[in-house]
């Protein structure tokens, strides 16, 4: 719970921070990602990232829900990846699941753990690499990432997931929809994200570019209650088809209900 101001001041510096990586060159954002977000949470220390990290409920719901998720798709022998782990909450509950854990960040302030499992690496990352042993990686995720990236980035940060996994392994990516945003904080001010979500994205955007960087099999990941099937991306092309026909701000509220909030929540789920 924050106050109005809280807010506000939150949002002028997101803002400020977001603008340095939207107005620099390639090269000099590959070096401004991680320091901009260590400057982002001194700067706002009631960040919700920062909130949950200190809240066990919360943080013990998020994890059995991702869990579930993914659990079926893991074994004693598989190598796991986490590709923006926050508070690396969920690498530390895969931890005993598999053999290794890898979980790659910007940053040390929010990923900062005293007693990491044997198995579990934290990896340091210049916002799109991925420094694991190529074809070392059976199961990637990620939740609430791929919109933090600047969308130069995008594509080869996923050329780097997609070398990082084995063949015939899979990467869950789990991002905002477009449709029913901005899901940062300037979503309390502006239609269009102008925080540190980069670029939002629908599932026939996120789904050219899994296969733009060489995915064989992209698949749509349609969730409810704990359970999961995968689905042709274009059945939740066609829910986005139909909230694009309805003005805003109309169609951007009907994509956060149910049931269309179950089709455009975007869960890709691509195969080497």
């Amino acid at each position: 719970m924050r106050t109005a101001e809280q807010v506000r001041k939150h949002y002028e510096i997101e803002r400020e921070l977001a603008s340095r990586l939207k107005d620099c060159t390639t090269e000099r954002r590959r070096e401004l990602y991680g320091p901009t977000y260590d400057e982002l949470f001194r700067r706002v220390p009631d960040h919700p990232m920062l909130s949950r990290k200190v809240d066990p409920e919360a943080t013990a719901r998020a994890v059995k829900s991702q869990l579930r998720l993914l659990e079926r798709f893991l074994t004693p022998e598989s190598n796991f990846l986490e590709v923006g782990p926050g508070d690396c909450a969920l690498s530390f509950a895969v931890a005993p699941k598999v053999k290794q854990v890898y979980a790659v960040d910007v940053s040390e302030v929010i990923s900062s753990q005293k007693q990491a499992p044997a198995n579990f690496k934290l990896v340091l990352s210049n916002g799109v690499s991925i420094p694991v042993a190529p074809g070392s990686v059976h199961v990637a995720y990620s939740n609430q990432l791929m919109e933090h990236l600047h969308p130069d980035d995008a594509a080869e940060q996923l050329r780097n997931i997609h070398a990082a996994l084995a063949p015939g392994a899979a990467y869950f990516c789990i991002t905002p929809s477009a449709l029913s945003g901005p899901h940062d904080v300037s979503g309390h001010f502006e239609r269009v994200a102008s925080g540190f979500h980069l670029k939002e994205y629908t599932y026939g955007e996120l789904a050219r570019l899994f296969r733009q960087v060489g995915f064989s099999s992209v698949r749509a990941l349609f969730s409810v209650k704990g359970r999961s099937v995968l689905l042709p991306v274009w059945v939740c092309g066609l829910a986005e088809s139909l909230v694009r026909a309805i003005p805003y701000p109309t169609g951007r509220k009907l994509a956060g209900k149910l049931p269309l909030r179950l089709f455009l929540g975007v869960q890709i789920v691509g195969y080497k």
